[in-house]
């Protein structure tokens, strides 16, 4: 399937009443608020045709507003970030939806088309990425989400533990090729995400907070993909300083190579 015969619309959930860090759509990095940085990144990539907030907070929609981006009001009683994106997927036409979370902060627009092109071409209902985890800090953090695929690229679970368990390592850690990090988006055709979002909560979901294991303990299928391309995350207030220095350090790499008439790629 080729671009042009597809209509791909991200949809960014942004919820403010987060129980570890209230606020943090609107955290600002370098003068953006979080959320920005997040949406023009998403429009830059050549392989998505629409873009939207969806949040619950008036405060998120006007900071959207303000800076030029599509915004949704969607009120109501929503588990998680996914079954807001699927009651913005039954207002809107469309075949594809891609949920971006909104502390995801990818540094190029490519790590979308990670995921999409080969979602496109795959014919699976539900689609993510992983990347190789370089550090062993990651690999013992509960908030790094790790990933464990099948040979075919479908994954067996995703877990806040350190998984796979390495018995025979007793220093616990990373090995190459092994060990993933779970990044914070997904792609869906419609009919797979209202189906998702129909099912009720499982007992892995609520026990791991991770709403991707529903998708696994009802029997739909997750395609994972691995991207190259770097992303930051903000999870926590303390995490914001780290954030935007990084920000600042890419921006200027990139200006500098741009300037000297390099071809820029993450």
């Amino acid at each position: 399937m080729n671009r042009a015969s597809r209509s791909v619309t991200v949809v960014i959930p942004a919820r403010y009443g987060s129980s570890r860090f209230p606020g943090k759509p609107l955290v600002e990095l370098n003068g953006k608020p979080m959320i920005q940085h997040v949406y023009e990144r998403a429009m830059a990539c050549s392989a998505v045709s629409d873009v939207l907030v969806a949040t619950d907070d008036e405060r998120i929609k006007q900071a959207v507003e303000r800076f030029g981006g599509r915004v949704i009001m969607v009120t109501g009683d929503y588990r998680t970030g996914t079954d807001r994106v699927a009651a913005v997927a039954r207002m809107f036409a469309g075949e594809y939806f891609l949920d971006l979370q909104g502390d995801e902060i990818p540094l190029n627009p490519e790590l979308l088309t990670d995921l999409i092109d080969p979602f496109l071409e795959s014919g699976v209902g539900m689609g993510t990425l992983k990347r190789v985890m370089d550090h062993t800090e990651d690999l013992l953090n509960p908030a790094v989400v790790k990933v464990v695929a099948d040979i075919r690229g479908d994954a067996l679970y995703f877990s806040r533990a350190p998984i796979p368990f390495v018995r025979d390592d007793p220093r616990m850690q990373t090995i190459g090729g092994l060990h993933y990090i779970h990044l914070g988006l997904y792609v869906y055709t419609k009919e797979t995400l209202l189906r998702f979002a129909a099912l009720p909560t499982s007992r892995l979901e609520e026990a791991e907070k991770l709403e991707q294991l529903r998708a696994l303990d009802h029997g739909i299928r997750i395609r994972v993909w691995e991207t190259k391309h770097a992303s930051l995350r903000v999870d926590r207030p303390e995490d914001v300083p780290g954030v935007a220095d990084r920000l600042q350090q890419f921006s200027a790499i990139k200006r500098e190579l741009e300037n000297s008439g390099v071809f820029f790629k993450s």
